[in-house]
């Protein structure tokens, strides 16, 4: 059974990581998604997340399993906001722990076009008279 922690932050996530708890692994391998100043060629100011906490919950950790028993992880931990994100600030971060860096890193690309597809976290762009 992996380890897995699904984690939801208003605002921006903290500097710090939740924990990782991983055993064994050769590799750990982090990335935090950022909010850039362009989004849909307009520049921007913030990002307004929106998430259905129980089923992004649910969808989070289940994806979790399925790509722990695909390529052999050892643990996984996800963090997302919710609310606004300036520019800059960290909206989403992934850890992913496995015995080899390739299984990793193939999960972590699996992991981030999935959650982009099939969990309901929805962003909107503040443009930047709009922000605060």
């Amino acid at each position: 059974m992996i380890t897995a922690g699904v984690h939801f932050h208003e605002g921006p996530l903290p500097a710090v990581a939740v924990p990782l708890d991983c055993d064994g692994a050769g590799a750990v391998i982090a990335f935090e998604g950022r909010v850039r100043p362009l989004e849909d060629g307009r520049t921007i100011a913030a990002l307004d997340y929106e998430i259905y906490e129980p089923m992004a919950r649910q969808l989070l950790a289940q994806v979790a399993e399925e790509l722990a028993a695909r390529f052999g992880l050892l643990a996984l931990c996800v963090e997302h906001s919710y609310g606004r994100v300036e520019v800059g600030q960290c909206a989403f971060r992934l850890q992913v722990a496995a015995v080899h860096r390739q299984e990793a890193l193939a999960a972590m690309a699996c992991f981030i076009d999935r959650l982009k597809q099939e969990v309901p976290i929805w962003k909107t762009a503040v443009e930047g008279a709009n922000a605060p």
